[in-house]
């Protein structure tokens, strides 16, 4: 049995494309457990009214004291009532392609047997001021573990972006399956990024002051390493997609560079020239 997982809340007023991400998952699983927060709009009825018996609901109170270990201790939550052996683990921002979703299904069949083999790292594509651009530098992440054993002692790592093994939070042992997800929280419309500014100061405190100066902008900022996209997206994210294509209120601020973008252009250097991303960091470990 191959389960998936989610947590969200507030998906209306956040705009996150859960029911895209929802979908994406169902594709080759036998269940998806979406813990739902408590929320201030309709996000309980929104996932509700996919209507597939393989959805199942988890209603969850969620604890913002715990400010971003509260994603961590919701996804635990979610894991928990998976009932199968492996689980693909996806966002509320993050709709992973048709062909990935069946070779990560591939992929778990293939390498379940090797106990070496704890997860699953998909490719990203970080989509940026829209759906046409891609952020390629070496500050987004460029692959990630999104298909876990579901054992017990395996378990999110802080903001939940990537998980750890056992009391010491040993790095997860992982393979690569060439996979896609994409990563559509800095694509979605101007309102809702300034949503997204105004919740991060309550879930990273530590950075209340830098989410309220990119609120006040107005415009995402321009970053080194913005390529056109010329793949396709998934297919149960068209729809979504073409009601946010176009916003005119999301804008990319002005080209300035800046001296500290050159590490940037170096580091891109050196992966094309060679395959190796400098200085990446890792939450996991290949085997």
């Amino acid at each position: 049995m191959l389960s998936g997982f989610t947590i969200v809340r507030n998906a209306i007023t956040l705009d996150f494309p859960i029911v895209p991400a929802i979908r994406s998952v169902l594709e080759v699983c036998d269940e998806v457990v979406v813990n739902v927060g408590r929320s201030d709009d309709g996000t309980r009825d929104v996932v509700a009214a996919i209507a597939d018996p393989r959805v199942r609901i988890l209603d969850s109170e969620w604890d913002f004291t715990k400010k971003n270990e509260m994603l961590s201790i919701e996804t635990l939550k979610a894991m928990h009532a998976c009932q199968g052996d492996w689980g693909i683990y996806i966002q509320a921002d993050e709709v992973l392609h048709e062909t990935g979703a069946r070779l990560l299904k591939e992929r778990v069949g293939e390498w379940d047997r090797d106990e070496r083999v704890e997860g699953l790292l998909v490719d990203y594509r970080h989509f940026y001021a829209g759906f046409e651009l891609v952020a390629t530098s070496r500050r987004w992440y460029r692959r990630e573990v999104r298909a876990i054993r579901l054992r017990r002692d395996i378990r999110p790592y802080q903001g939940a972006q990537g998980f750890r093994v056992g009391p010491g939070y040993r790095k997860i042992r992982a393979r690569p399956t060439g996979a896609e997800m994409f990563h559509y929280g800095w694509a979605r419309p101007a309102r809702a990024i300034r949503e997204k500014y105004e919740l991060s100061k309550t879930i990273y405190p530590w950075s209340r002051e830098r989410s309220a100066r990119e609120q006040a902008k107005g415009y995402l900022d321009w970053i080194p390493l913005l390529k056109p996209f010329t793949g396709t997206h998934p297919r149960v994210a068209a729809a979504w997609i073409a009601e946010r294509r176009h916003d005119p209120e999301r804008r990319l601020g002005p080209r300035h560079f800046k001296l500290e973008h050159l590490r940037f252009y170096l580091s891109d250097g050196i992966e094309r020239l060679t395959g190796a991303r400098v200085f990446e960091f890792r939450n996991y470990v290949l085997v």
